[in-house]
């Protein structure tokens, strides 16, 4: 192999590999790898992504070469996102050399963080009490989600670069909180509910991941699609587990406590101010890139309106499905605007907000912490929940595409 071969190979792998840590579906990266060795004179390329490897062949009639992907301890902060797009797209028109793209890609792994310790805390603590105000808590619900969400800020960021104990961090986050919060219903410092127990522990939700696999898997990527519904469901369980261990170790029946109960305590202005602050603090926390904050309210406000329509028209189950319907659209207009962040960059923000992971932590931890009582009702939400945001992507995306070709016409 020639030593242009050898670094288009390398530029290629590593544009792989950053785009799967950037939470790209496997179709998007199997295209944008193809395009980026065709416009570099590698015609015939083979590329297989899995959300663990990647397989590429530049040559017909050559070997493959595997990259492993580390999805667990090597996910991409928001402004390490918009910049692998920043090479991958100028690559993909031949307009940047591999050379230079591959040094280009090597940095993004070593870019800091814009924002120190304290403000990152900080942002998990405001992204927690923003999540919170979106679940309609009591008014006295907000300071102890407050106090957890910094804790929990905290575990992440000690836990961070270990691989071990980034393993277990989210059982120890949901039973510590769990617990917590439990002696205080006990000492009636709080009210019972899931939904305010939920607000810490958003970080942890495994939304995209759900919803990114379901959507693979309507594509017909089975493989990707059905390890990424298994990794997002154990992640589900894991969290589960750990929030009605920690109600037994706080010595309270999780059969009466655990159901949850919402109700607008605070008043009609709570949510949206908790979108607000839930957007500026997911900015903060996941380091948003410089210029990002305003598109990114644009479309979490979008997903936010959508899902209140969809919640009138449909009911419950069927919000999810218009707010991401509404805002798939919105967010790749902007993806292509002058100085718009990448898709994904508002994208990520928005399945939390949507939060098919919430509702179905709920749903599995009732039936963990009430056996007896559980049943297909505990299930199928989530579900129902998870099928329609990847739908809504799936009819959104469609929308958009076809706009854009008529338009092209």
């Amino acid at each position: 192999m020639s030593s242009r071969g050898g670094v288009l190979y390398a530029f290629v792998l590593e544009a792989g590999r950053a785009l799967s840590l950037s939470g790209a579906p496997v179709g998007e990266t199997q295209e944008r790898l193809a395009r980026i060795a065709e416009a570099n004179g590698a015609g015939g390329v083979r590329v297989v992504v899995l959300p663990t490897a990647l397989l590429i062949a530049l040559d017909p009639a050559g070997f493959a070469t595997v990259e492993s992907i580390p999805q667990l301890d090597g996910a991409l902060r928001l402004d390490q996102i918009s910049a692998v797009y920043d090479v991958v797209r100028p690559a993909e028109r031949g307009a940047l050399a591999p050379a230079a793209g591959l040094r280009r890609l090597r940095a993004v792994r070593r870019m800091s963080s814009r924002h120190g310790r304290v403000v990152t805390v900080l942002g998990h603590v405001l992204m927690t009490v923003g999540l919170c105000l979106l679940l309609r808590p009591a008014p006295r619900d907000l300071v102890l989600a407050g106090g957890l969400g910094a804790l929990v800020g905290g575990l992440r960021l000690l836990a961070a670069g270990h691989r071990t104990v980034s393993v277990l961090i989210p059982v120890i986050a949901a039973t510590t909180v769990s617990a917590l919060t439990f002696l205080a219903v006990r000492h009636g410092l709080a009210d019972p509910g899931l939904r305010t127990l939920v607000a810490p522990l958003v970080a942890f939700l495994p939304g995209g991941v759900l919803t990114t696999g379901t959507i693979e898997l309507a594509s017909g990527e089975v493989v990707a699609g059905a390890s990424r519904v298994v990794f997002g469901a154990l992640q589900l369980l894991l969290l589960a587990f750990g929030i009605a261990a920690g109600a037994r170790l706080a010595g309270l029946p999780g059969a009466d406590v655990l159901h949850d109960n919402p109700g607008n305590l605070l008043g009609w202005w709570a949510p949206w101010l908790g979108v607000v602050l839930f957007g500026v603090a997911v900015a903060v926390y996941f380091s948003a890139p410089r210029g990002a904050l305003p598109w990114l309210m644009a479309v979490l406000f979008t997903a936010w309106l959508g899902q209140l329509a969809g919640e009138r028209l449909l009911g419950a189950n069927g919000s999810g499905f218009v707010g991401a319907l509404v805002m798939t659209p919105v967010a790749i207009a902007v993806s292509r605007l002058p100085g718009g962040p990448p898709a994904q960059v508002t994208f990520l923000p928005a399945f939390w907000l949507l939060a098919p992971g919430a509702v179905g932590l709920i749903g599995v931890t009732e039936s963990i912490g009430d056996p007896a009582g559980a049943g297909w009702e505990n299930v199928m939400p989530p579900l129902a929940s998870i099928l329609a945001i990847a739908l809504g992507v799936l009819c959104g995306s469609s929308i958009h595409n076809g706009l854009v070709r008529k338009v092209d016409r």
